[in-house]
Order: structure tokens, then C-alpha cells, then sequence
């Protein structure tokens, strides 16, 4: 962005410097944290059709053991139909979803309850924003990219899949737990 006029742009600067001061006490300690792990890896999509929906369902079909699933609007077929095959295959697959955006009788959450997938539903926020999976306690997909046909198709989304990261799959199963028990089962609807 370019200001031409001298004081706009000069408002602009002490307010943008105003704003960066004030948050190095908040992210001082988020730096200070952060530990690089060299087995870690990632993929990253984008879209429309730049590749997020295809790093999501790579993150789904490798599970072995467990998928953690917390969505806000859950509507993708290709995404409920991966992790029913998923739960079929011996993975525990679960899902914490807002209940406001998943009250339909055809959503992927109903779908996922009548394959037999546990599903709750949470009211207890102004909305359950979360978009993540955590996989087999070491990997973790995260992104803007709800569970969602328009996610895939017209909006500007991305998905990350970060691998061997089990400590940040720790803190994610956390949040995950923390969201589940303020959530009511979803039962079955044949």
C-alpha cells in the first residue's frame, strides 16, 4: 500500500508502530517457545483447486490409529466419505463440530454419526471456529479451510499437514479434549 499524503502516511506509521509494540509482550513468549523440530515436515495446499482438499485426505489416509476431528462447517463429501473409510479400517475417528453450522439432516457430522463415528456437538461458544485434525498423536492438519464443498471449490482457503510433530499434536489433542466434553452427542438419524 502506498499513502501518498505526508499525514496520513505518518498517522499510519505511529499507529502501525503503536500496534507492534504493544503486541511484543504477547508474542515474546510465543517466540521464546517455539522449538524447531528437524523431523518435522509439512505440505500445503490452497484454494480453489490449488491442492488444499488433496493434502487433507493424504493427512486422513495415513491414519493408523486415531483421528481427532474439530469443524465448524462440515459439509464435504469427499472429507466424511475419507475418514468413514477411515473408522472402517480400524481408525477411531471422533468429531467435535458447532452445532449452530451442523444441524442439517444431510451434513457430513449426520453422516458420520450413522456410520457409526462418535459426533458431538457444541453450543457453548458464539461459534466453534476450529478447522483441525489431529493424526495417530503426531500430525496435525490445520488451515482457514472449512470441511466444505465451497472451502474446496470458490473460497480462497488453505490447508496445512504438518508431520512428526507430536508435541504440537499434544497441544492440539488438548484443545480437541477441551472442546469435546462441551459437546453433546450426535445420535445416529437413518
Amino acid at each position: 500500500m502506498t499513502l501518498m499524503n505526508p499525514r496520513l502516511k505518518e498517522n499510519f506509521r505511529r499507529k502501525a508502530s503503536a500496534l507492534i509494540f504493544a503486541l511484543v509482550p504477547v508474542m515474546a513468549p510465543l517466540v521464546q517457545a517455539s522449538t524447531p523440530i528437524p523431523t518435522a515436515s509439512y505440505e500445503v495446499g490452497f484454494s480453489p483447486k490449488a491442492g488444499a482438499l488433496p493434502v487433507i485426505l493424504k493427512g486422513i489416509d495415513s491414519a493408523r490409529s486415531e483421528i481427532l476431528v474439530a469443524a465448524y462447517s462440515f459439509t464435504s463429501k469427499p472429507i466424511s466419505l475419507a475418514l468413514a473409510s477411515a473408522a472402517k479400517r480400524g481408525v477411531a475417528v471422533r468429531v467435535i463440530a458447532d452445532k449452530h453450522s451442523n444441524t442439517g439432516k444431510y451434513t457430513s457430522v449426520t453422516y458420520l454419526a450413522n456410520q457409526g463415528v462418535p459426533v458431538r456437538l457444541t453450543d457453548k461458544f458464539a461459534i466453534m471456529h476450529n478447522k483441525y485434525m489431529v493424526i495417530d498423536k503426531r500430525t496435525v492438519e490445520l488451515g482457514s479451510f472449512n470441511y466444505s464443498s465451497s472451502a474446496d471449490t470458490r473460497n480462497a482457503e488453505n490447508a496445512l499437514l504438518l508431520t512428526n510433530v507430536p508435541e504440537l499434536a499434544n497441544d492440539y489433542a488438548m484443545d480437541w479434549l477441551r472442546l469435546w466434553k462441551t459437546g453433546e452427542e450426535l445420535a445416529p438419524n437413518f
